[in-house]
Order: C-alpha cells, then sequence, then structure tokens
C-alpha cells in the first residue's frame, strides 16, 4: 500500500454528509464525555490517580467483554466491571502506598479476564475490535440513554462533592482536622470515576480511555492552576478531542481512538508549549527586582 493509499484510509470525506448524519448520537455522546472525562480528569491529576484509571478500565473491558459474550448489555457489563475495580481500588488501596500494587494485580487480571472472554466469543470480529479501541457507528438510541443517564450521575455527584473534594485533594491532612470526611469522600469518588471511565469506555475504547480523563486535565494545569479556569479548559479540551476525533473518523475504516488520542496529544503539547513560554515570561519580568542595583 502506497503512502496516498495510507491517507485515502486515514482520511476519507467522500459523502461526508451523508456520513455525518449517521453520527448524530454519538456527537451528542462525545461532547457529554467531553464534559464528564474533563471534569473528572481534574481530581484524577490532583490526587496522582492516572494508574487508577487505567486499572479501571482493564476491568470494564473484562466486564463489557463478559457482557458481550453472554449477549446482554454491553454498557451495563462496561459499568458493572469498573464498578467493581474502583470500589476495590477504594478499599484495598486506601493508602497511596498500597494503591499501585493494588491496581497492578487488577490490570493484567482485567486484561486475562477480557481477552479469554473475547476469545470464546464467536460472534462479528468487529463488535470485539470496538470494545478495545471504540466506535462510533453503535451509540445507537439506547446505548445513548444509558451513556447520558449515567453521565448525568457522575456529573451531579462531582458538583455535590466539588468543594469538599478539592479541598481534601489539596490537603488531605488539613481537610481532615477541618473536619471533612476525607476517607469517605476518596471512596465515593472512585465509584465515581468508575463511571466515568465506563461511560468513556463505550465511546473510545477501553485501551485509550487515558486520553480522554488524564491527557486534557493535564494540559490544562500546564496552563492554568486558577480552581475555576483549570476544570473549564479540562472539559473543553477533552471535548475538542472526542467530538474532532468523531469528525475525522467519520469516512474512515480506522477506530476512532487513534484520533481522540492523537487531537488530545496535540492539545497537550500546545498547552504545554504556552506554560512554558508564560512561566519564562513571569521569571523574565521577575528577575530584574532580585538583581542588586
Amino acid at each position: 500500500m502506497n503512502l496516498h493509499e495510507i491517507w485515502g484510509e486515514i482520511f476519507n470525506f467522500a459523502d461526508y454528509g451523508a456520513l455525518l448524519s449517521l453520527v448524530r448520537n454519538s456527537l451528542i455522546a462525545g461532547a457529554v464525555l467531553g464534559l464528564v472525562g474533563g471534569l473528572a480528569g481534574t481530581f484524577v491529576i490532583m490526587r496522582d490517580l492516572p494508574f487508577a484509571v487505567h486499572g479501571i478500565s482493564e476491568l470494564s473491558f473484562a466486564g463489557a467483554a463478559a457482557a458481550l459474550l453472554l449477549g446482554t448489555s454491553v454498557a451495563g457489563g462496561s459499568i458493572a466491571g469498573a464498578l467493581v475495580a474502583a470500589g476495590l481500588i477504594g478499599v484495598l488501596g486506601a493508602k497511596a502506598r498500597d494503591r499501585g500494587s493494588v491496581i497492578g494485580v487488577l490490570m493484567p487480571f482485567g486484561l486475562g479476564l477480557g481477552v479469554l472472554f473475547l476469545a470464546l466469543y464467536k460472534g462479528r470480529a468487529a463488535n470485539k475490535f470496538g470494545i478495545l479501541t471504540g466506535q462510533i457507528v453503535a451509540v445507537d438510541t439506547p446505548r445513548l440513554s444509558w451513556l447520558l443517564a449515567t453521565s448525568a450521575v457522575v456529573l451531579v455527584c462531582l458538583a455535590v462533592m466539588w468543594r469538599p473534594l478539592s479541598f481534601a485533594s489539596l490537603d488531605p491532612d488539613v481537610a481532615a482536622a477541618r473536619g471533612v470526611p476525607v476517607r469517605a469522600l476518596s471512596a465515593v469518588f472512585m465509584l465515581v470515576l468508575g463511571l466515568a471511565v465506563a461511560v468513556s469506555v463505550q465511546i473510545v475504547g477501553a485501551l485509550l480511555v487515558l486520553a480522554l480523563i488524564c491527557t486534557p486535565a493535564a494540559a490544562a494545569v500546564r496552563v492554568t492552576a486558577s480552581p475555576v479556569l483549570m476544570p473549564l479548559l479540562s472539559a473543553s479540551l477533552a471535548t475538542v478531542s472526542v467530538v474532532g476525533g468523531i469528525l475525522l473518523s467519520i469516512g474512515s475504516s480506522i477506530p476512532i481512538s487513534p484520533y481522540v488520542t492523537t487531537i488530545s496529544f496535540l492539545l497537550y503539547g500546545v498547552c504545554r508549549a504556552a506554560g512554558a513560554v508564560r512561566t519564562r515570561r513571569g521569571w523574565t519580568a521577575r528577575r530584574p527586582d532580585t538583581v542588586p542595583t
């Protein structure tokens, strides 16, 4: 295959208008997931939990694969697997020093179960591949309803515990001294994070969910430390990544995940460069004040 053919496989805008109407549900889902992933990702970065996101996604994949094998709701299986993983990480990894080892144990277990279930599944190969790398044409009205309902639960939970969770994330010792239920908040947030991961897996797949939940927030923190602007920027970047990925992948035979991850990575690079320039200019502006005259 020559370079022109490869390019045609990656970007194909023939009959784009007709294809665009087929992914209306996916665009709605992408916009909602951008909001959910961006807001949840803010606390993932603040609490240093990217590894936990990956661990939850592996068991979410196992749950989705089990549901596919049994002929039940893939979305329900994905959510069940994610909640089990989040609960185990929240209970067994309550202490930061234990969390890494717990996640390291759960990840290969979840991945192994998922591979087993997919090996036993005799249906369409596209269904298997979609769980891992995402798919945009499978977001029908029932699945969209599942996604919107679950996303609403995540957003309501985040809104209710936003202020105490922010306090507990920034300084858990002081928060505990002030009467904030730090351990309870941590456990609840892990369950909320499990729901956010599960709904994200529906679009971008289990392997690359970090690009939706972690990368936008990591980009936002490079630009601003404002407790208001950071989550807004994170949600905006996540939405651009998902919706942009969907729009680019419509006419292609390539799964959506490479488009989402590439856009997300490019946005991170831009934010990191902007943050570096801002820091350098700030240092330069302050430098004369530190030099004796």
